[in-house]
């Protein structure tokens, strides 16, 4: 802590000292500066960078895709796998996916998304609700806190 020094008395200090003058602050009035080494100090300001990147949780999207004639015991293990997406913390996007004919009886597909919205109902809440989007009905499924 030196106090008030004026530019040049600053820059002959660092260069005395063999180190850099750096500006920590720049909108201070005065600015505030250190005389310290400009290497380390930007080592320093990344690993601080990285380390509160590592602490973000990122939320990604996953996609179970069903059909509307699927058989139960297949919903069953489609539903496990919403179950371990919803526990890790991640979004699900359930795709009712519809060929040929099948796209008469939506109501089929409808039912089952419904099942699957009431079996995690407990678990997660609905962001998007079922809605038909060209040849697919999509359910969005965030995990509750």
């Amino acid at each position: 802590m030196v106090g008030i020094v004026s530019r040049q008395e600053a820059l002959q200090k660092a260069l005395e000292s063999g180190l850099d003058l750096v500006e920590v602050s720049p909108n201070a009035d005065p600015p505030v500066c250190k005389i310290l080494d400009y290497g380390k100090f930007k080592y320093e300001q990344q690993k601080k960078k990285n380390e509160a990147k590592k602490k973000q949780k990122i939320v990604e999207l996953k996609e179970v895709q069903m059909r509307p004639m699927i058989d139960d015991n297949d919903l069953t293990i489609k539903c496990r796998a919403i179950k371990r997406f919803l526990e890790e913390g991640n979004k699900v996007k359930v795709s009712m996916r519809f060929r040929g004919r099948e796209l008469s009886h939506q109501e089929i597909g409808l039912g089952i998304l419904m099942k699957v919205k009431e079996d995690f109902e407990e678990m997660a809440k609905v962001e998007n609700l079922p809605k038909l989007e060209g040849r697919q009905m999509i359910m969005i499924l965030s995990p509750t806190k």
